[in-house]
Parts: C-alpha cells; structure tokens; sequence
C-alpha cells in the first residue's frame, strides 16, 4: 500500500510540475504580445468595439424588420391618434 501512495504522489507531482510550465509558458507568450500596449491604444480599441457593436445592432434590427421606416410610420400615426382622443379635463369641470 506504501509503494502505492508514494508511485501516485510522484506522477502527481511530476503532472503537476509539467502543468505549471505550460502555464507559466502561456502567461509570458501573453505579457510578449501586450508590451507595446499602452493606455491610448486600449482607449482606441474600446472605441472600435463600441461602434463595431452599434453597427452589429442596426444591421440586427434592420433584418428583423424593427428599425423598418414603415413601422416608423405607423407608430407615429398611432401617436398622433392617441394625442388627438386625449381630452382636457379642465374644459369638462363642472361644479366647484
């Protein structure tokens, strides 16, 4: 039972050693690719995305059909009939 616990802790820690260098070889691959990155190319990039996603939206609603200008206009006429069946009611105040 010894023997066996102490082969399992070996290729344990032996598994162990090589999955720390393979990240430690990650983390450096990563810091290599972002040293010439500074705060005003962050700030650019932010920026892009942003307007990329903006684009993406407008381009999803026109396919569905929710930016369509002929659903523009009947919300609009339905606006406008819902204000003009709206009544004061201060006209219709009788009493006191």
């Amino acid at each position: 039972m010894n023997q066996v616990l102490l082969y399992a802790s070996v290729i344990l820690a032996t598994v162990s050693f090589f999955l720390c260098c393979y990240a430690c070889a990650r983390v450096g691959k990563l810091l290599n690719s972002v040293k010439g990155l500074d705060w005003d190319i962050v700030a650019t990039l932010t920026g892009d995305i942003g307007t990329i996603k903006k684009s993406i939206q407008t381009l999803n609603n026109r396919i569905n059909g929710l930016n369509s200008p002929k659903l523009n206009d009947e919300l609009l006429q339905y606006a406008i009939k819902q204000q003009n069946n709206v009544t004061d009611i201060r006209k219709n105040n009788i009493g006191g």
